[in-house]
């Protein structure tokens, strides 16, 4: 696989998993370190399944991160991996900002996950590749209204713009803009997040 036969991209979203300071949701229940070694967990095996999908599908895997540095990253993923820090502002800039970066590399297809949703996995990420093909938009709907993955194959910043980030709107709002845009819109099967404590047992 050489960098002229590849143009799709997946970024992996995820924090340095600092106690205290990731998962701060989980911390009532797991306390800071525990909360601290569940998003280490999680973006492991998020990372695992990204490799996984390179053995059969071509993209280009990176790192986007919060807190730490690219040092700390290194040391704790590899320095085999491509890393960024993640733009400043709500989650919306951020991911708008990594989608533009993209594409202004010269890639066709974009998709962003995070790291809280263990039920997602290669065959599902690759199938929102293959809907790119054809689609402006793919969306991975969450249980709680949110989205765990987001493809694109071109910028469309007003689908990351009043958004109500953290909020159980954040599909359906997304799901307007797109329709009032005109976008043809495909959707991957309902997963669940890892976000609370009561997310722990489902």
């Amino acid at each position: 696989m050489t960098p002229a036969t590849v143009n799709e991209t997946l970024i992996i979203f995820t924090r340095y998993p600092e106690p205290g300071k990731t998962k701060t949701r989980m911390i009532p229940a797991l306390g800071e370190e525990g909360a601290a070694n569940l998003q280490r967990q999680m973006t492991e095996n998020t990372l695992a399944k990204a490799k996984k999908l390179q053995v059969f599908y071509p993209v280009f895997v990176e790192i986007h991160f919060a807190g730490g540095n690219q040092p700390l990253m290194q040391a704790w993923l590899g320095a085999d991996l491509i890393y960024r820090q993640q733009s400043q502002g709500d989650l919306g800039k951020r991911m708008a900002s990594a989608f533009e970066k993209s594409f202004a590399a010269g890639m066709t297809s974009v998709v962003i996950i995070g790291t809280d949703c263990p039920d997602l996995d290669t065959q599902i990420i690759a199938e929102a590749f293959k809907l790119l093909k054809t689609q402006d938009l793919v969306l991975g709907p969450a249980q709680d209204g949110g989205y765990y993955l987001i493809g694109l194959r071109r910028l469309i910043p007003e689908l990351f713009m009043g958004i109500h980030w953290g909020t159980s709107q954040v599909r359906q709002q997304t799901i307007e803009i797109a329709d009032r845009l005109g976008l043809a819109i495909a959707s991957l099967p309902i997963l669940h997040d890892i976000d609370r404590p009561e997310d722990l047992g489902k």
